[in-house]
């Protein structure tokens, strides 16, 4: 499913946040949108998964314009995993995973066979089906982490919105959950913190800066030496290694002028 953002501008109150924005994320890519502190991420994304207003400018979902659509007609085609979305807490995994069927229910609706098979598949995916049982506050960050995302798998989405689903987790958990994105083939906006991962598993990255999108494209074409000194302020190159997998090599004093 194709992500369209154009012309978008957004205020936070009488503050320009973002200036004339556009980005295209093709269907099954994972496109990585990274920059700086205070560059506009998550303000971005906010505006995707329709929890923010933009002030001009469209987000389309395969060519539905989402601003036109109810909440819940959104929500069965994007799904957001957020920085702060720790889940409700007394629930199992089991439970948790299940909310993400909500917007599939009619007010008063219950669980039929297909969310059970949609959650069943979704615990499964993420490997965490074993944990079902088990109470989310027991679980480690890198497995909650997992539940939150299956939740919004369950929710059957065209679209996936991640807002750093790796923050404060160890390598190891890291490279988990990027893979797992990728097998799910799932069209996916993801805000990366870490520009050496968001180099290895991203189709192609939107590079932001004081609010506005400064380049984007293939990874080797976004991260040049030029826009990782002005815009990240660190000298640095972006290769391909002989196994194929994209790292950014920093120069021996990176913070050198």
């Amino acid at each position: 499913m194709r992500l369209t953002v154009d012309a978008l501008h957004i205020t936070l109150g009488a503050t320009p946040v973002l200036h004339d924005v556009g980005l295209v994320v093709s269907p099954g890519q994972v496109v990585g949108l990274v920059g700086p502190n205070g560059s506009g991420k998550s303000t971005l994304l906010r505006a995707v998964y329709r929890s923010l207003r933009p002030a001009a400018g469209i987000v389309e979902v395969g060519g539905r314009d989402v601003w036109r659509l109810s909440a819940r007609a959104a929500a069965r085609h994007t799904a957001a995993v957020l920085q702060d979305g720790a889940g409700a807490g007394g629930l199992t995994v089991a439970e948790t995973v299940a909310l993400g069927r909500t917007p599939h229910h009619s007010v008063l609706g219950r669980d039929g066979e297909s969310d059970r098979h949609a959650v069943g598949e979704a615990l499964e995916n993420c490997g965490i089906a074993p944990l079902a049982d088990r109470d989310l506050a027991s679980l480690s960050g890198g497995e909650r982490q997992r539940v939150l995302l299956a939740r919004a798998l369950a929710q059957g989405p065209e679209l996936l919105v991640l807002d750093e689903l790796t923050n404060h987790l160890d390598i190891r958990a890291r490279f988990e959950l990027l893979e797992l994105i990728r097998r799910t083939g799932v069209t996916t906006l993801a805000v990366l913190h870490d520009l050496d991962l968001a180099a290895r598993f991203c189709d192609r990255l939107v590079v932001l800066h004081n609010g506005r999108a400064v380049t984007s494209g293939p990874v080797l074409d976004a991260l040049t030496p030029r826009v990782l000194r002005q815009v990240f302020g660190v000298r640095a190159r972006t290769e391909r290694h002989p196994d194929g997998v994209i790292r950014i090599t920093y120069e021996a004093d990176p913070l050198a002028p």
